[in-house]
């Protein structure tokens, strides 16, 4: 027979991890109409800073410029640099783990973190750089590296690796490749006169233009961690919900088969 001691115990065990699931549950949802909005206004900065890199892109002359091409040469291997972006905390469901497998398809890529569970990982003691809160400045500080890296031959191709927000129920890691830029397919040359010419201001924009991608990136993986979260928490509240029940069950069969055996002993007694 099962020990109602040990079942009161579990019973109690489980509720507390409920309430704490149910909490965090809370905690998350809070945030994520914050994180979308936010991750909405630098989505939008970064698509019209985009659409304007591709009309520059496509002018002749803007061709030769150094960010438009890599600077390996030709049959070599590409030398790559990622900025991967993962989690502050756990608790996310697969969240980090579907970035770093992701990652497994680049095993030779530099890696430059962003968020604490990236940093723990691929550079232990070192600074840490938080997904929340990430600041313009640690954009405009990080673009910097990433445009040096590039311009210096270092790095061939530059890329973001963070989480797309498919849908509330939905994230999925994706890598956003920002250099070197290419000529988009059906953008024609704008007809406009630029001053002082196309390229000057290709030269100038691209380090704005890699702040502004890393800065959609990092804040739409953070709105994909509070949904990831969220849902886990949710997953695990009907877990532990689940778990109680049954708990409850073998409880209640315990505590009738030791009432039944009491009265069943009683019985016997008088009988005797």
């Amino acid at each position: 027979m099962p020990d109602t001691k040990k079942l009161r115990n579990r019973i109690r065990s489980v509720n507390s991890t409920l309430h704490l699931t149910h909490a965090m549950e809370l905690v998350a949802s809070s945030k994520i109409r914050k994180a979308n909005q936010r991750m909405e206004a630098s989505g939008d900065h970064a698509a019209a800073f985009r659409a304007a890199m591709d009309i520059l892109a496509a002018s002749g002359s803007c061709a030769e410029s150094v960010w438009m091409r890599g600077a390996r040469e030709e049959g070599a291997e590409p030398k790559t640099l990622l900025v991967v972006i993962a989690g502050d905390r756990g608790l996310a469901g697969g969240y980090n783990a579907n970035i770093f497998r992701f990652l497994r398809d680049w095993p030779g890529a530099e890696i430059i973190p962003v968020g604490k569970r990236a940093c723990e990982r691929f550079n232990p003691g070192g600074t840490r750089l938080l997904a929340e809160p990430f600041s313009a400045a640690d954009a405009n500080a990080m673009a910097e590296t990433l445009c040096a890296a590039f311009s210096e031959g270092r790095a061939d191709r530059v890329g973001i690796l963070y989480t797309e927000l498919t849908s509330m129920m939905s994230q999925t890691p994706k890598l956003r490749w920002i250099l070197p830029l290419t000529a988009p397919e059906g953008v024609k040359p704008a007809d406009m006169i630029f001053e002082p010419d196309e390229r000057e201001i290709l030269e100038t924009a691209v380090p704005a233009y890699v702040a502004g991608e890393l800065m959609a990136c990092v804040r739409e993986s953070f709105a994909s961690e509070v949904a990831s979260r969220r849902n886990a928490m949710d997953a695990a509240g009907k877990n532990a919900r689940e778990m109680i029940d049954d708990l409850q069950l073998q409880y209640n069969r315990a505590r009738q088969g030791a009432i039944t055996q009491e009265i069943t002993e009683i019985v016997a007694g008088g009988n005797a």
